[in-house]
């Protein structure tokens, strides 16, 4: 987990710069905006894969998943922008084709054998995560998402998806839609950044941060 955090932030440096430059807590706090909850939708992983953080690798095979490479990290916060630990953060989507790796997807798109299409990983004092996955794509009637889950102690389980700002099928999506108040919608939203893994072939960078409306226990 701590060498994928290093991996993403090394990567995020490259696209993007540090994050919030030198701005105070205070100011950082006040800008803060609730991640709006949504549907658990029908394809939540009866029996996943694997369940590790690398989504495009699964155990027994040798390749690796189709798609645009991506490596998503961020953070769990509460209401007053503080980190929340040993948050367990699940996540799921279809794949490369966009075919869900669950058995009551019953569309004719093909399955991917190197794609687990679910990870998990739990939060540490930062309040970090990172998942290595792919781009997410449409399929007929969604614009590309990432689903969230995520479990911890002094909150009930909280549900959302994670969108590709500016993807042009978002404005015709009835869920993303259904947010009606454009900051909240924002919330969901994450900038997908192209960078150059030291492969030399080209990948992503996306950060998404939860604000969960709590205030974590203590001790």
């Amino acid at each position: 987990m701590e060498q994928l955090l290093k991996r993403r932030r090394q990567l995020l440096a490259l696209a993007a710069g540090t994050l919030c430059g030198g701005a105070s807590f205070a100011a950082f706090a006040q800008n803060l905006f609730r991640t709006p909850a949504q549907s658990l939708g029908p394809f939540y992983p009866e029996t996943p894969l694997e369940k590790d953080a690398d989504l495009v690798t699964v155990s027994g095979q040798t390749g690796i998943a189709k798609g645009e490479i991506t490596h998503l990290s961020g953070r769990v916060l509460d209401r007053n922008g503080r980190p929340i630990k040993d948050v367990l953060v699940e996540v799921w989507q279809c794949n490369a084709y966009g075919r869900y790796h669950h058995p009551r997807d019953s569309s004719d798109r093909p399955l991917d054998p190197n794609f687990q299409g679910y990870g998990s990983t739990t939060t540490g004092e930062s309040g970090s995560y990172a998942f290595r996955t792919i781009r997410p794509v449409p399929y007929p009637g969604r614009t590309p998402h990432i689903h969230f889950r995520l479990v911890g102690r002094g909150f009930q389980p909280f549900v959302t998806q994670m969108y590709i700002a500016g993807h042009p099928q978002n404005e015709r999506d009835g869920l993303l839609r259904s947010v009606g108040d454009a900051k909240a919608r924002s919330a969901l939203l994450a900038n997908f950044l192209p960078i150059k893994a030291p492969s030399g072939t080209m990948e992503y960078t996306a950060q998404f941060d939860i604000v969960l409306g709590v205030t974590p226990q203590q001790g």
